[in-house]
């Protein structure tokens, strides 16, 4: 018998005796005590504590015991595992076996009355997928690299938090929708929240239970109230929590990722989510990222944050063809002009199209022009600012050419440790570029810079 049948024999116990299939933690047990392994090196291996381990290991012998109507634990598990598929084998014999001209009968041996109900019509969990609040995806330009590497955190990883930011109208929410549709299939659970209208935690949590009130009773009767209870689900269901717009949580006027006061309990939520053991995901998106997460990013494996930049020229020049614009070689330089930002090319090409001898001068000339739906879009960001920001921003456009840390100290309007955190908090919103050891403004946020002081 191979582990792989073995896996799915286990499986098939555990979801015949509780509807739910083996979750990740629990198939590592199986798989680990199958080949010897010490809880202590299954914890490890998890990137968990000892005990949680053998708690859900003692659990796991429980459900089999009482599946098999005998005494399992770790030491006999792999004997049980053999013995039942001899036992199930057996069921599928013939009553009759004929040896020569003579017929006996032969008395069949079933296995336990579990296996005989369910192992052979088991159906799939039924997805519950509130998306209510998702938007449409529409057009969509090539991201295979993002999603590949969305898909290998959640799918193969099993990240617990990950975290997509980048600058508005970048994509974030059309990539996410994308990966939505090709991993939906993976969750029991799915839910997509849009935090841009005014959303409190409870409001929040209440959706939540909402989308789980098919929920055990065991679940329910959580004893340490309703944070435990959504923990305990997202321990017991694979579940894929997708909150967006995450930057009303935060701030403004503040450095990047820093709370607001009311949404405090978030940032408990997402704290437990990381460092808790279970078999869900959240995916968070948003122009910035907690700070307390993007301090720790290197350091935990079950966090993962992927900043999205602008699409590739190629996927930009199918963007033009969809336009009827051609494959003009001037328009390239549109492409690094606005970073390669859909919403900004969209905006763009419809006064290309509206205004299109003048445009066309603009375009020889390499200027940059800011629509005002352009200038809106912007200034929503730049309210969010931090007066230091702001500052630091303006002493950027002065100089023509990028500079480097030095020249900004030299200048002595910003302390430095204030000005180490100001650039770290820019570089977080994607208004700032580093090339080498120079910074500089990307040209739409310097143009619009210059705008807002004549």
């Amino acid at each position: 018998m191979t582990l792989d049948e073995m896996l799915k024999l286990a499986d098939d116990l555990v979801f015949a005796k509780t509807g739910q299939h083996l979750n990740d933690l629990q198939e590592k047990i199986v798989r680990g005590t199958i080949q010897g392994e010490t809880y202590e090196k299954i914890a490890e291996d998890f990137h968990c504590n000892e005990s949680y381990v053998r708690d859900i290991g003692s659990k796991l012998w429980h459900i089999f015991s009482e599946a098999l109507g005998e005494e399992v634990n770790k030491s006999n598990l792999r004997s049980v595992m053999q013995r039942l598929q001899v036992s199930l084998f057996s069921n599928v014999v013939q009553d009759h076996v004929q040896v020569g001209n003579i017929n006996f009968c032969e008395r069949t041996r079933h296995p336990p009355d579990i296996l005989n109900s369910n192992f052979h019509s088991q159906q799939a969990p039924t997805l519950h997928h509130e998306l209510s609040e998702m938007p449409e995806l529409g057009v969509f330009y090539d991201r295979t690299s993002e999603l590949e590497t969305l898909k290998t955190w959640i799918l193969q990883e099993h990240c617990r938090l990950i975290t997509i930011t980048g600058i508005s109208g970048i994509g974030k929410t059309q990539l996410a929708v994308k990966l939505l549709q090709e991993i939906k299939n993976d969750f029991e659970y799915i839910l997509w929240y849009n935090l841009e209208n005014y959303s409190t935690f409870p409001e929040f949590q209440a959706e939540l239970f909402q989308l789980f009130e098919q929920q055990t009773e065991q679940e329910s009767s959580a004893k340490n109230g309703n944070r435990l209870k959504l923990i305990k689900s997202l321990q017991n269901h694979r579940c894929l929590i997708v909150i967006d717009n995450l930057h009303y949580l935060f701030c403004p006027g503040e450095l990047a990722g820093q709370y607001q006061l009311q949404h405090q309990e978030f940032c408990s939520l997402f704290k437990k989510i990381q460092e808790l053991t279970h078999q869900s995901c959240f995916l968070l998106i948003g122009w910035e990222q907690p700070r307390e997460l993007a301090e720790i990013r290197r350091s935990n494996w079950g966090y993962k944050t992927i900043t999205i930049r602008g699409l590739k020229t190629t996927a930009i020049a199918e963007f033009f063809r969809d336009q009827e614009l051609g494959e003009d070689e001037k328009l390239i330089n549109i492409i690094h002009q606005y970073q390669g930002n859909p919403l900004w090319l969209n905006i763009i090409v419809n006064c290309i199209l509206d205004l299109e001898d003048v445009i066309q001068k603009i375009i020889e000339n390499n200027t940059i022009f800011l629509p005002q739906s352009l200038k809106d879009n912007l200034q929503q960001q730049f309210n969010r600012l931090s007066v230091l920001e702001k500052q630091v921003m303006l002493e950027l456009v002065q100089d023509e050419k990028p500079v480097n840390l030095a020249q900004l100290l030299q200048k002595g309007q910003i302390h430095s440790s204030d000005l180490l955190n100001v650039l770290q908090s820019l570089f977080r919103r994607c208004w700032l570029e580093k090339q080498d050891h120079f910074y500089c403004l990307p040209a739409v946020i310097r143009q619009y810079i210059i705008d807002q002081n004549h």
